[in-house]
């Protein structure tokens, strides 16, 4: 059974109308309960943009972007106008959406994570998830049921899992955004800031190649740093993004 009171605020917004199956989340729906009228357009220098007078709005999403992109944009802007109610135009850029800045202080972080629970309610992903290795074939699957990126379903997978599991982004020069679960928040374990190069996350970064890895056991200090790695080990899948960056998700074994 579950307990409202203790659901996020997109959660309790979901949970009201009644929502019991991903998809059932009718972003366009919810914005229009709330006020809003969703259209779709080309934008500059924007994945979406908000125009509101305290009372009724209008979200524009890039068509430009992708799909899943579109969806967390319109949830981030939703956000935008359940939080603020404000008045004039808010652009949001690229880089202020995304469910990997989710944690930062800002009114853009709180949209994030406002559209992270929006996509992926807890209530919802978690027992979905529950008895599911935290690897990518398996976000991969959730992703599809509930509409959402790879990269958003990897992030929330990472942070439901009851084990030390970590969703880490890598350049071909730097370690660009990492998530880890609960349980590793209590350990001393941190993601390397470099890829090692004896990985198949280094072959998809550097090579031609597009295609998942498999899921492989590998030392523990070829992924991370601290006292307690000595002789462990850790089961790591890789994927390359479309901005050529890779995508892994770890758990320590």
């Amino acid at each position: 059974m579950i307990d409202s009171t203790k659901l996020s605020k997109s959660e309790r917004i979901l949970w009201n109308y009644g929502i019991t199956d991903p998809a059932e989340i009718d972003l366009e729906a919810i914005a229009f309960g709330l006020g809003a009228t969703v259209r779709y357009r080309k934008l500059d220098g924007c994945d979406a943009r908000i125009v509101g007078n305290t009372t009724t709005a209008t979200i524009s999403i890039n068509t430009n972007s992708y799909p899943a992109r579109q969806r967390f944009s319109l949830a981030h802007e939703i956000g935008h106008w359940y939080e603020d109610r404000r008045t004039g135009v808010l652009p949001c850029a690229a880089e202020d959406i995304g469910p990997q800045n989710a944690e930062a202080r800002s009114k853009e972080a709180t949209a994030n994570a406002f559209a992270s629970q929006l996509i992926l309610p807890d209530y919802l992903f978690k027992p979905m998830a529950l008895g599911r290795p935290p690897n990518l074939d398996t976000a991969s699957c959730l992703a599809e049921k509930f509409q959402a990126s790879l990269t958003a379903t990897t992030i929330k997978l990472a942070k439901v899992s009851p084990i030390i599991t970590i969703a880490v982004c890598h350049s071909q020069t730097q370690r660009e955004w990492f998530v880890r679960s609960n349980a590793a928040l209590t350990s001393d374990l941190w993601p390397i800031k470099q890829i090692h190069h004896d990985t198949n996350a280094f072959e998809l970064l550097f090579g031609d190649s597009s295609n998942k890895s498999t899921p492989k056991n590998e030392p523990a200090n070829k992924w991370l740093t601290g006292l307690s790695i000595f002789n462990s080990t850790v089961k790591v899948q890789s994927t390359k993004l479309p901005d050529g960056t890779v995508l892994s998700l770890l758990f320590v074994i």
